[in-house]
């Protein structure tokens, strides 16, 4: 009997016992139920701890560490120009000052700021301590700098910097297949490209009515890079239009005109001065010119004659007037585009006899000289620009005859011979190789 009752209280001890583990085990599964950090079905997060053997630990794992951006000095300001921005506007925007502003017009003999272009960008650099505005830079591309910098509170001068950079070429080609300047743009011209070949083949060429599909073209482009980075700037150096058994062609020679293969200029003869008579020069062409009291250079980009208030002014060849302006410091001017490469300007003018996208012809009546501007008596300050740089107008060589001069016959003719090789070859689309620009480009003044 009483083995019977010890067994008996040892079961009951063993279910007690098994009863109460039991109560433990489900009071401990409600705490962890309830516990932050616990996936909601009972079971603790424990990966969050605990990864499994296929993804690396927090501690093992690579930092990453972002860094922001510097950040620009806040007496430098960058502002790239938006369109119908103007200079006054973005002047106003970073509170400059238009004193300031004018300072900079009277010293920018560029006339740079005259056409604000989008995509263009504006650095100011101010004075730490008194936010004076200490320097203004202009960039135009990665090959073309204007800068403007104070003068001990004085004034401003200007330093443009124009980079050679190296300049690629390449054979454009193409069946003309509609017209010809869709099928351009499509082999890969510019718009501008395009223009420029129809108006130096226009004269030879209608382009509306002579071409035919199934006619070809084949077109030889320089373009600019500066440091591996392109400038946008663009020059065509050779083209032919084959029409069945004709051709129209336009090749670029040393004296940076267009003749064709036959040494026939393209483009009318100029006439040297920009007047009928000749007058007595004032001031000349000077690039290298140095400011008076600064003793920096300050270059003389044109010639000013001296001649009297009402003298017609003459366009020294054909063009499309592309300015007529008023500008508080040169005065009345006017701009014309001759052809691809030539840009003439005329300032301290009295009365304009022309407009805005007129097209005019060597010899024709543009303006009446005056005393405009910022002037020291009555004159006429004249330009010649040649592919972007200011030449001597009187000693630039110009187109002043019909056909190519002899003494560069031989070297025109090894060039065209040369290009024709090039578009004919199988591969037409290759880069053709880089050259610098004093390989390339043919000295101008």
């Amino acid at each position: 009997m009483n083995a019977i009752r010890v067994s008996t209280r040892k079961r009951r001890r063993k279910r007690l016992h098994r009863l109460t583990v039991l109560v433990l085990l489900v009071a401990v599964a409600a705490t962890v139920s309830f516990w932050p950090g616990s996936r909601g079905d009972g079971l603790p997060a424990l990966e969050a701890s605990y990864p499994p053997p296929s993804t690396p630990s927090p501690a093992a794992m690579p930092k990453v560490v972002v860094e922001a951006a510097p950040e620009e000095p806040d007496h430098i300001i960058a502002y790239t120009i938006a369109p119908g921005d103007t200079l006054g506007a973005i002047f106003d925007r970073f509170d400059l000052g238009h004193a300031v502003m004018y300072k900079i017009l009277r010293a920018d003999e560029p006339l740079a700021l005259e056409t604000l272009r989008p995509g263009n960008r504006l650095t100011f650099t101010l004075d730490p301590q008194t936010r004076l505005l200490e320097e203004m830079e202009l960039f135009i591309h990665a090959g073309n700098r204007v800068i403007y910098r104070n003068i001990d509170g004085s004034g401003f001068d200007f330093e443009e910097l124009i980079l050679p950079g190296e300049w690629e070429q390449e054979v454009l080609s193409g069946e003309i297949n509609g017209s010809f300047y869709i099928s351009a743009k499509r082999a890969g011209l510019s718009e501008g490209e395009t223009a420029q070949v129809s108006t130096l083949l226009g004269e030879r060429l209608n382009f509306a009515r002579e071409i035919r599909a199934g006619d070809r073209f084949q077109i030889i482009r320089m373009q600019q890079f500066v440091n591996g980075e392109p400038t946008g700037q663009t020059r065509i150096e050779g083209v032919r239009i084959l029409r069945g058994n004709r051709v129209h062609s336009a090749f670029l020679a040393d004296d940076g005109n267009y003749y064709d293969h036959n040494g026939e200029s393209l483009l009318r003869a100029f006439q040297r001065y920009p007047t009928a008579r000749q007058f007595r020069v004032s001031s000349a062409f000077n690039p290298a010119r140095r400011h008076p009291i600064t003793g920096r250079v300050s270059p003389h980009n044109g010639v000013d004659f001296a001649m009297p208030i009402g003298t017609p002014v003459l366009s020294i060849g054909d063009g499309v007037v592309t300015r007529v302006q008023n500008h508080p410091y040169a005065g009345k001017y006017i701009e014309i585009q001759h052809g691809a490469n030539y840009v003439t300007r005329y300032l301290h003018l009295d009365r304009f006899l022309v407009k805005r996208g007129q097209t005019v012809s060597r010899g024709q009546r543009i303006a009446l000289s005056g005393n405009t501007g910022r002037s020291t008596g009555p004159h006429l300050h004249f330009e010649l620009h040649v592919r972007g740089r200011p030449v001597n107008p009187l000693r630039a060589d110009i187109p002043l005859a019909a056909s190519i001069p002899k003494e560069q016959r031989d070297s025109f003719t090894k060039r065209v011979a040369e290009y024709v090789a090039l578009m004919e070859a199988p591969d037409q689309r290759l880069a053709m190789g880089r050259s610098s620009q004093s390989d390339s480009a043919r000295s101008l003044h």
